[in-house]
């Protein structure tokens, strides 16, 4: 019997995401990649220099690296890259399903749960999930379209969080956030045109496991995510300078869930 379009577009998309491979940079990223047990590393390029700066995590790893001049650094790059003489081939990671990263785990405080919104510069990326690691929120959760995947410029913004603050990407971010509501998650987008404020209505729900939904520079979230939120709500600002880059508002945003955090 011949198998349904769909299906056989799924099975075609799980093939090419396990053939995926992604080329990180930098020695920050290298570093943390490959003392990362749960990355798999397929292939390390570095300079005679920057071998001997990651002479521990290299022999710890098992790899074998090659050496390369610095002058034609070999590894498949953008020209523009700043590399610093360490890249690395790997598998983009695997965080298990919404409910692995978003429900288990031994945390006490309630969650707090990052969405992006078709959120698309790996830079801004990058800084969330620094900020996300650094305020212990559970899981950052981006669209597998029209948003960053895992990149050397993200994995190199994001300075070593890739390896160890979930990033997942999903097929369909309202059902997603369906989920997280089935889950008991508290749902506010983050709209500078609201009424709310953002303090007052985490206030509210601060016994809640919260999830944080952002939208893109610029156009912000789409009205379809609008409309799954639980409440919408705005940052507060002095003066009239009134907008923050997504990275900056994620930030202020974890950091202000965090102080509400019980106890």
């Amino acid at each position: 019997m011949k198998k349904p379009k769909w299906v056989v577009e799924k099975e075609r998309g799980k093939k090419a995401e396990a053939s995926e491979t992604v080329w990180l940079f930098g020695l920050h990223a290298v570093r943390d990649a490959l003392a990362n047990p749960d990355r798999a590393k397929l292939r390390l390029i570095v300079t005679r220099n920057a071998q001997d700066k990651l002479a521990d995590v290299i022999a710890q790893s098992g790899i074998t690296p090659e050496l390369s001049d610095p002058r034609k650094f070999a590894a498949p790059l953008d020209p523009n890259s700043v590399h610093q003489g360490a890249a690395l081939e790997v598998k983009p990671l695997d965080w298990g399903s919404v409910a692995d990263a978003c429900v288990s785990g031994g945390d006490a405080r309630p969650a707090r749960v990052l969405l992006l919104d078709r959120v698309s510069d790996p830079h801004n990326v990058g800084a969330i999930l620094r900020s996300a690691e650094v305020f212990g929120a559970r899981a950052v959760i981006g669209t597998k379209r029209h948003a960053a995947p895992e990149t050397g410029a993200l994995a190199k913004t994001a300075s070593g969080a890739l390896e160890r603050q979930p990033y997942l990407r999903v097929t369909n971010l309202a059902r997603v956030m369906e989920e997280l509501k089935g889950y008991g998650y508290f749902l506010i987008g983050l709209d500078g045109e609201a009424s709310a404020e953002l303090p007052a209505e985490l206030a509210r729900f601060a016994d809640r496991p919260i999830a944080l939904v952002l939208g893109a520079e610029g156009p912000g979230l789409r009205e379809k995510t609008k409309e799954q939120c639980d409440v919408l709500a705005r940052i507060d600002f002095a003066g009239a300078f009134g907008s923050l880059n997504v990275s900056n508002a994620a930030a202020v945003a974890l950091y202000a869930a965090t102080l509400r955090h019980p106890g």
